[in-house]
């Protein structure tokens, strides 16, 4: 099961919240699947992700993501993914 934690940030404040859940297991090629529907949830734009993102995801359990990473514009300073799963 993925359970993942997605948060827009501004200033180091929560702006918007969001738990994502789904009973697939994880696969790191199925990553970004998981995160535009997220996006979809917080009615924010996808952003690009990188390899970076997947790695840090896959070892420290989550990813940042920046304005820079975003095509469109935002109205936040950052989009961070944490996975929230009690077991991997």
């Amino acid at each position: 099961m993925v359970r993942i934690w997605a948060r827009t940030m501004v200033e180091s404040k929560i702006t918007r919240s969001y738990i994502y859940e789904s009973i697939d297991s994880f696969k790191e090629d199925q990553l970004y699947k998981h995160i535009e529907k997220m996006c979809h949830e917080l009615d924010i734009p996808t952003p690009v992700i990188l390899k970076s993102h997947i790695k840090n995801y896959v070892d420290f359990n989550n990813a940042v993501f920046l304005p820079r990473d975003f095509i469109e514009s935002i109205d936040f300073e950052k989009f961070i993914i944490e996975n929230a799963s009690l077991s991997n």
